[in-house]
């Protein structure tokens, strides 16, 4: 028996129009699928909805993956696929299986050779380096910095010592409610010459990307990040 796909479905950063974050042509798969693995289901039935307003939102089988979900229970999601269904794979926001724990369903899927299927979308990652001006030829994310301070000092520390060593562009994020706490933290740590790039509500209306040298972030107005969900990057020339 055929095998069926994983489409990868990127879901928009936030209430931004459909049309300037997702090609229309995702709504034709969308509209083929009836199974779909989520982060979270209330968010998802809203972006289906959105994508394929006609969507008969009661046959929908939908499973959920996120952080609380049993590693035993993941291998069942994809037996729809083994059975040769497709089925759509959505994060909360962003790009699935980026920072994001569908990558466990989608490396099940390799293991089983069924076919991954990634589909254009915004990632807030991406779009922040593309806009930084950080060298994009070499870079790492290290999604959350350690809870703890004095652990978040010496990842800073580390970070800045290894982007200026590999002239690697460090990328990382925080819960937006502690952005303002990390900012701060940001400029009595790092550098005055290091480069510090604050990539704040990508793809929004609100959307700001900024990179200066923490020097000139210390005699700027301290900016809005409260609450704001924001990619942090850092680059030590």
């Amino acid at each position: 028996m055929k095998k069926g796909t994983l489409y990868l479905i990127p879901v928009p950063l936030g209430d931004s129009p459909l049309p300037y974050t997702l090609p229309a042509d995702i709504s034709k798969i969308v509209q083929s699928l009836k199974f779909f693995v989520v982060e979270n289901e209330k968010t998802a039935r809203k972006h289906l909805r959105y994508i394929y307003p006609e969507i008969d939102q009661p046959s929908l089988k939908i499973e959920t993956l996120n952080q609380h979900t049993p590693e035993a229970l993941i291998y069942s999601f994809i037996e729809p696929c083994l059975k040769g269904n497709d089925i759509g794979l959505l994060s909360e926001a962003g790009c699935p299986a980026v920072a994001d724990p569908g990558s466990q369903l989608v490396r099940l899927c390799h293991e089983n050779d069924i076919k991954v299927r990634p589909l254009i979308g915004p990632s807030s990652i991406l779009l922040t380096l593309m806009a930084s001006g950080l060298g994009g030829q070499n870079f790492a994310f290290n999604g959350y910095l350690p809870h703890e301070k004095s652990d978040r000092k010496k990842t800073l520390k580390t970070l800045e010592r290894e982007s200026h060593q590999k002239k690697q562009t460090q990328l990382f994020m925080e819960t937006p409610y502690r952005n303002e706490k990390l900012f701060q933290e940001l400029l009595d740590q790092l550098s005055l010459d290091t480069l510090l790039t604050l990539g704040i509500e990508v793809s929004l209306d609100t959307e700001e990307i900024k990179t200066k040298t923490v020097a000139d972030w210390l005699a700027s107005p301290t900016p809005k990040l409260h609450k704001r969900p924001c990619i942090f990057g850092i680059l030590q020339g």
